[in-house]
């Protein structure tokens, strides 16, 4: 009696785990091939005029000399960042810096939160998109302008506001050229132009809130305003932190074309911020290098902004970019 040997089984060989992931994220790219095809002009750009530009800034280490060019002038390590520290200077800019966005944090930031709160308590359509337009224009005026129709309105002796104060309170205002009107002048300035435009965020925020939440709270007895500070804000409340995030980046760049337009040989010493500063002292005089160091200090300190905040946001549990 012949006895049949057992056959054995061929192992299946199957894929490893890098050529299903390799599979996966063909065909996924397949799918959405249009719109990553939407997305590269996106990529470029910022591969073109974020990231490359990021290789100038060695010249922040370096004593630049526009004969030698860039790659033969020579490497001074911090002496830049050194001057800059040690600079008479640095004091009264960083304190002129901080504390216009300090002011920018406390007054400028809620100010749109404050205007679309009000305008989502507008029930008439037609006035709510009045008030949209017209507080919307202003965005579109340059900061030229904006500086131009300033200095109209608080010109010392025939501007408006100023003939206007002084008959009011019985004495001179010099609004221009007075260091302590500088700051309130800046922050108005910021108000009338940016608040309008900052509301159409938190106003988008507002459109997605359950109306059900509402018609709930008015049957327990919720007025307007209990309605706001317990269903409203806390609708928005991850909106919020996300724009306080991004705009602690942004607290060392005080605008350079505004205070510029609005710096005068009086009110210089309260005026004067990084921006105007690495203009005057940085590319005004050819100190090409040094101004680098400026911006490159003042990148670093937005970066860890970003993250302080970004931390702060995870510790409280609340929404983060990242």
């Amino acid at each position: 009696m012949s006895v049949i040997a057992p056959q054995k089984s061929t192992p299946v060989s199957r894929p490893s785990a890098d050529a299903t992931h390799t599979v996966r994220l063909r065909t996924r790219l397949m799918r959405y091939r249009w719109l990553y095809l939407m997305l590269l002009p996106g990529l470029v750009y910022f591969a073109v005029f974020k990231y490359a530009p990021m290789y100038g800034v060695t010249l922040a280490f370096k004593d630049y000399v526009p004969f030698l060019g860039w790659n033969e002038s020579p490497w001074v390590g911090t002496e830049h960042f050194e001057r800059l520290f040690t600079s008479p200077d640095f004091p009264r800019i960083l304190g002129n810096t901080l504390f216009l966005a300090f002011l920018h944090i406390v007054i400028v930031f809620p100010a749109p939160i404050v205007v679309a709160l009000m305008l989502n308590e507008v029930r008439r359509s037609i006035l709510k998109r009045m008030i949209q337009t017209t507080i919307y224009i202003p965005h579109f005026l340059s900061w030229t302008i904006v500086a131009s129709l300033t200095y109209l309105l608080f010109a010392l002796g025939d501007g408006p506001v100023t003939v206007l104060a002084e008959n009011l309170f019985g004495s001179s205002f010099a609004f221009l050229t007075d260091p302590e009107w500088f700051r309130p002048l800046i922050i108005f300035q910021t108000l009338w132009k940016t608040t309008g435009w900052g509301t159409i965020i938190y106003l988008a925020a507002l459109a997605g809130v359950d109306a059900s939440l509402y018609e709930a709270a008015r049957i327990d007895g919720a007025n307007r305003f209990q309605q706001m500070w317990h269903i409203t804000l806390p609708a928005i409340r991850s909106t919020i932190v996300i724009m306080l995030i991004l705009t602690s980046s942004n607290l060392m760049d005080t605008g350079f074309e505004q205070i510029y337009l609005m710096t005068n040989s009086l009110n210089r010493d309260v005026a004067e911020v990084f921006d105007t500063y690495v203009y005057f002292t940085g590319i005004a005089q050819g100190q090409y290098s040094y101004s680098t160091a400026i911006g490159l200090f003042k990148g670093v300190v937005g970066l860890i902004l970003v993250f302080g905040t970004n931390w702060l946001a995870k510790r409280f549990k609340q929404s983060t970019l990242f």
